[in-house]
């Protein structure tokens, strides 16, 4: 089987990168059953990489190691590994020297970040966030799930209520967005789920809403 993988995409962490992952095509990994949509990437089949990736019913992936971490937020499905069952909103960090060997018997989409930790990073983090009560912010219209919190990074689920606005912000260290469902407004577009936003150090980056959304965010990594 013959296929494209990018060996840099969306690479320069220092400019804005915005992906509709809906716009792009499935491309086939080694492993049969298993596909994928890149965001950004840097590297091979081994890369530090951002990616959407879709297992079939039954397929699987080797027992691997996760040189420099992996996490995943779990789009729809089930994704299984020797640790447990990830269903739809469940949230996984897997830090630096962890393996596992994945699977799914009835299928999954999951977003996932590959390489992309600290070494200093040892913890593993698990929460289903349907399960979570989004706690209030003093943003109106604005509830956030806490996922992961260090010196370094902030991760979390937000959900905004239609017609919320949050528009006197900056992003502080740099700020990663991925609409799960509902529509974001940015820059006079308005952002459906699936799409994946990045945005560098000092940005301006107003949030509005009018339909409501839920998004995973990640800032001050950049």
């Amino acid at each position: 089987m013959t296929y494209h993988v990018p060996e840099r995409l969306n690479d320069d962490l220092t400019m804005s990168a915005i992906v509709h992952s809906a716009s792009n095509p499935w491309t086939p990994s080694l492993q049969p059953g298993v596909e994928r949509r890149f965001l950004e990437r840097e590297g091979g089949e081994i890369a530090r990489a951002t990616t959407i990736v879709r297992y079939a019913p039954g397929s699987s992936f080797p027992a691997h190691a996760h040189d420099k971490g992996e996490e995943y937020f779990v789009l729809s499905g089930v994704f299984s590994d020797e640790h447990g069952d990830f269903v739809q909103g469940a949230y996984v960090r897997n830090p630096p020297g962890s393996t596992h060997a994945p699977f799914t018997k009835e299928g999954c989409v999951i977003f996932v970040k590959l390489r992309q930790m600290q070494n200093s990073d040892s913890k593993t983090v698990f929460v289903q966030t349907e399960k979570q009560r989004p706690e209030k912010t003093s943003i109106d219209g604005l509830s956030r799930i806490p996922l992961f919190e260090s010196d370094r990074e902030t991760v979390s689920v937000e959900i905004y209520e239609p017609a919320t606005q949050w528009a006197d912000r900056a992003a502080c260290g740099g700020e990663e967005i991925y609409v799960i469902e509902g529509g974001l407004l940015y820059g006079g577009f308005e952002y459906r789920a699936g799409t994946w936003l990045r945005f560098p150090p000092g940005s301006d980056l107003p949030i509005k809403t009018k339909s409501g959304c839920r998004l995973w965010t990640k800032r001050g990594h950049l």
